[in-house]
């Protein structure tokens, strides 16, 4: 299909406007909308928080009606009744004449048939122009609706010879100020946040966000990601900093009837504990990624020590992983970034680099494993 230099220009917009909506609209995707006539754009917009306007109604309440005009917007749109009404309608009251779109709704509610609504109201559709910048904007989106789990980042920080903590535990600070603000922009982007009992019990984190909007150069207001404690025999107290701070905090812990005794103390301390079932002597980790897919979590981030983060990765749930390397050497006494038994070099895991810079004194790395691993 051919697409003309405006449409790529006129679509990159789209892609920037997305880009805005990012760290606010789940469980919703980050979807941009430009309205195009006579060569001029007359209208354009981004998707709101849930319950707010979606990117193609606030590209329109700008434009108003739009016959004769093209309007690009960066994901199929809606043909269903949400919290919001179908934007396909609005499209076709507007009497836009052709939709260029970068790709279709994996949503099943959706999924094409916003397309052929517009198609068969006499409008032009076309689809695929930059689709895969698109659909890795909200590649947890599309997981989530395609495979029924969130996609899975694990952040990890470390020492140039790979080793996250001394033999003591201390872990604080490996990187530098830019590299830990950096990580905020990540848990901004995640949905959850979850760790496992043993940080927990060594750090007392809060795993809130320390960023602001203006930071982020967003419009809307951030919402706290759901915190998740992995804790297969319930040891977390109910005065963990955890349960102190803002936001909610879900504990994950194996469905036996001392757990359950024990949770009610949690439970009290604001917790909402789960009980799933096991996998060997440790959670069913798929188990807690389809909960929270029900949960309606797009990407979850992983920050947790060696033993969890190298089971999620064991397990083969690992889609993108992203070091922080400091300019230090800890030594052969100090902890490895993961318990992952490997023997032989051919039973190693391959990974992709996406991408690699400096953040701060920092290398930052973003990695995917080859699939099917």
């Amino acid at each position: 299909m051919q697409f003309s230099a405006q449409d790529h220009s006129m679509m990159g917009r789209a892609l920037q406007l997305a880009a805005k909506a990012r760290f606010t609209t789940a469980p919703n995707p980050a979807v941009g909308c430009v309205v195009v006539a006579d060569n001029e754009i007359i209208g354009e917009g981004f998707t709101r928080p849930p319950a707010g306007n979606h990117a193609e109604i606030e590209a329109l309440e700008m434009a108003g009606e739009a016959p004769r005009s093209t309007l690009y917007v960066t994901l199929e749109p809606c043909s269903h009744q949400g919290k919001t009404g179908p934007c396909v309608q609005a499209l076709i009251k507007a009497k836009v004449s052709r939709v260029v779109i970068a790709c279709e709704d994996p949503n099943p509610k959706v999924s094409g048939s916003g397309i052929k609504q517009l198609e068969e109201a006499g409008i032009e559709v076309q689809v695929g122009l930059m689709e895969a910048q698109a659909r890795d904007l909200n590649k947890g989106f599309f997981k989530r609706n395609t495979e029924g789990t969130p996609w899975v980042l694990v952040k990890m920080a470390a020492s140039l010879d790979g080793r996250t903590a001394m033999a003591s535990g201390q872990s604080q600070w490996i990187t530098s100020p830019a590299a830990r603000l950096d990580v905020q922009r990540l848990r901004a982007a995640s949905c959850a946040i979850i760790t496992g009992i043993g940080t927990q019990q060594m750090d007392n984190p809060s795993l809130t966000l320390r960023i602001t909007e203006e930071q982020l150069g967003v419009e809307d207001t951030l919402q706290q990601p759901l915190r998740v404690v992995v804790d297969a025999q319930m040891k977390m107290s109910a005065d963990a900093r955890l349960l102190q701070a803002s936001g909610p905090c879900l504990i994950a812990t194996l469905d036996k009837p001392q757990q359950r005794e024990r949770s009610k103390a949690l439970a009290a301390a604001g917790a909402e504990v789960i009980f799933l079932p096991a996998q060997g002597e440790h959670i069913d980790l798929q188990a807690l990624l389809e909960e929270l897919a029900q949960r309606e979590c797009n990407q979850v981030m992983v920050e947790a020590g060696a033993g969890l983060a190298g089971a999620f990765i064991a397990e083969g749930l690992l889609d993108e992983l992203v070091c922080y390397w400091a300019p230090k050497l800890f030594g052969s006494e100090a902890r490895p970034m993961f318990d992952l038994p490997i023997e032989t070099i051919d039973a190693h895991l391959a990974l992709s680099v996406k991408d690699m810079r400096m953040v701060g004194e920092d290398i930052k790395l973003i990695m995917q494993p080859d699939k099917d691993y």
